[in-house]
């Protein structure tokens, strides 16, 4: 696509700032975001982005499927959740902390709709009729020899299968080829491809994988007696390993593989050079603790999402390091919205913050 003369100010109803780019400026800075040492963050825009649901989807699905009987112990403070649920499933949550059982039903009910629009996903990528947005993004990022470093809060494993539909392996720190036990140190040498000799030293040769992170857990994560265990089929009433929103989660995140794979996340944030945010609405206080420092210290940061929540404007507006791509729609037009401490732009008629269409304008031009 020629942009042209698409790149503008911002309208005239809205403030603009100084420093107005041209296109292969916006460009240009675009690109060098990513480069040696980036970490990759993805939150539950990139899989809404695919068809899965979103929160309002969950919390429909959630009213429509509970169905307390008045003598169950957990009708009211269901009941009193609901009434919370205009201000999201999280507020609604953290209001009203789920019981036990009550918890353990909303876990199931969210697991079972996230697998089940996974599936037909799932089914078109294994069809050859759809190529999922990461697949074509992984094409243009730096591989290390160590794994690429991405860090998810989504369930679903879109990112696993986009990573091994590019031709990577993918690790999740657990080994085996059905039931896949946790073995964070083992797992490792699983991708091991080949030995290279030295006068000196011997050397392991590592197949080329992505690192994946799933602080909240995903829905191939069981327990099994008291041992974590990844199993990719359906184990009916046998409850996945997945923390739901609301407070719970923080005390939730600290049992394994949570807390491992926590761990390891923030690793990961403190060793790079530069982050890729994409659909992450900056909301899990266990991954900015680490994140939001890190960027707050000036490590180049690009978040892509089709809408900026609150927190991840104000970083692209106060941190120089910080540019943010966003859905741009007015009555009269459509497009992309860019923003960092210096300017704020409209890209008309171009939606490059999508991963997709990011690839297509930005990457191969």
């Amino acid at each position: 696509m020629d942009w042209g003369n698409n790149v503008n100010k911002k309208p005239k109803e809205e403030h603009a700032l100084s420093q107005e780019l041209t296109l292969d400026e916006i460009k240009r800075h675009l690109q060098n975001h990513l480069c040696d040492g980036l970490v990759t963050v993805i939150g539950s825009g990139l899989s809404c982005a695919e068809g899965l649901p979103g929160m309002k989807d969950l919390e429909e699905h959630l009213i429509k499927n509970i169905n307390l009987t008045p003598e169950n112990e957990d009708t009211k403070l269901w009941e009193q959740i609901k009434l919370e649920l205009k201000n999201g499933l999280e507020s609604a949550l953290l209001a009203h902390p789920p019981s036990p059982s009550l918890e353990t039903l909303i876990s199931k009910l969210t697991g079972s709709l996230i697998a089940q629009k996974e599936n037909t996903v799932i089914q078109e990528v294994f069809n050859k009729r759809r190529t999922l947005k990461l697949t074509k993004l992984l094409k243009h990022l730096t591989k290390p020899k160590t794994g690429l470093p991405i860090i998810t809060t989504n369930y679903d494993r879109l990112i696993e299968i986009a990573v091994e539909e590019f031709g990577m392996a993918v690790d999740t720190l657990f080994t085996g080829r059905v039931f896949s036990n946790f073995n964070e140190k083992e797992s490792k040498y699983t991708f091991c491809n080949g030995i290279r000799t030295t006068k000196t030293k011997t050397l392991l040769q590592y197949k080329e994988r992505a690192l994946i992170y799933k602080p909240h857990g995903s829905l191939d994560w069981y327990l099994r007696g008291n041992a974590p265990f990844s199993y990719h089929g359906d184990l009916g009433d046998t409850p996945r390993l997945i923390i739901t929103p609301g407070q719970n989660k923080y005390l939730n995140g600290y049992q394994t593989p949570f807390d491992i794979h926590r761990n390891k996340a923030n690793q990961a944030i403190d060793q790079a050079s530069s982050f890729l945010i994409i659909g992450y609405g900056f909301n899990d206080s266990h991954l900015e603790t680490h994140l939001i420092p890190s960027i707050e210290k000036g490590k180049p940061t690009l978040i892509l999402t089709h809408s900026l929540s609150d927190k991840a404007m104000h970083l692209s507006k106060r941190y120089k390091n910080v540019t943010s791509l966003e859905h741009y729609k007015s009555e009269l037009s459509s497009g992309t919205k860019f923003t960092n401490q210096k300017t704020e732009q409209i890209i008309q008629q171009a939606a490059i913050w999508d991963i997709e269409n990011f690839v297509k304008e930005v990457l191969e031009p």
